[in-house]
């Protein structure tokens, strides 16, 4: 059954796999994301029963307005996947750049806050929808020079948990998918561009793909009406927790 599904974060990682997946599947798509060009790239390609919206989760005005600015066919979001985040810095605490603590606190927490804030009026009139929340293994087990990141990470799982709680008497079905080490641009970006040190994160072992992460979190979709995938870890095998890592490989 064809769904209205809305997605931050949609141009790269696993917010593009995700909505390739979910379009060939046939759902109407609301993807979301800030840079604009990267947002006309991939309307060439997923053109049809799509939408397109050019915000910034971490601006709460741009955020409002933009999911007010919805046609009415894209109205009735049946899911909201909240995976635009980010991780800036791997530093010890007191050596950390203040900044960095606030780029993620405003994209990973404050940005899911936003954005789903913006959408639960609609779910709870319909009584019906579904939430899906992107976390990572760093907020349900803290590593050396995590602090923050992990921090705000944690955030979502306590946040996707009460949603879970509030919105249980509506059917609204909640739920958190945290995944280990996946090969994206996300080393690239905590490391400031410095590819020779991102790739050295993903170097020794297979990691898992955007497109992994893709595939369980169409699985939670399309799960039956009556099931919730409320908390799903996802690990790469060679990884046994957050920092445990087996690179013999």
């Amino acid at each position: 059954m064809s769904k209205i599904i809305l997605i931050t974060g949609a141009t790269s990682g696993i917010g593009l796999s995700t909505s390739k997946l979910l379009y060939n599947q046939g759902h109407s798509l609301i993807l979301c994301g800030r840079n604009k060009k990267k947002l006309s790239d991939l309307s060439k390609e997923l053109n049809n029963k799509t939408h397109f919206l050019n915000f910034d989760v971490r601006n709460k005005k741009e955020v409002f307005q933009a999911i007010s600015s919805i046609p009415k066919e894209f109205k009735k979001i049946d899911v909201l996947i909240n995976n635009a985040g980010n991780a800036h810095g791997l530093d010890f605490a007191h050596e950390s750049n203040i900044s960095d603590w606030e780029e993620m606190i405003d994209g990973n927490v404050k940005g899911v806050f936003y954005v789903t804030k913006s959408i639960l009026d609609g779910m709870v009139a319909n009584k019906s929808g579904q939430i899906i929340n992107v976390g990572s293994i760093a907020g349900k087990e803290t590593y050396p020079k995590g602090n923050v990141y992990c921090a705000s990470k944690a955030a979502v799982e306590k946040f996707t948990e009460g949603l879970r709680l509030d919105l249980n008497p509506f059917g609204i079905r909640v739920g958190a998918i945290h995944p280990g080490l996946v090969e994206t641009n996300f080393s690239s970006v905590r490391f400031k561009g410095n590819k020779e040190r991102a790739k050295k994160v993903y170097d020794g072992y297979k990691p898992l793909s955007p497109n992994d992460i893709a595939e369980c979190i169409s699985y939670m979709i399309n799960a039956p009406k009556h099931v919730n995938i409320a908390d799903l870890t996802v690990l790469p095998t060679d990884q046994a927790g957050a920092y445990v890592l087996n690179k013999s490989n």
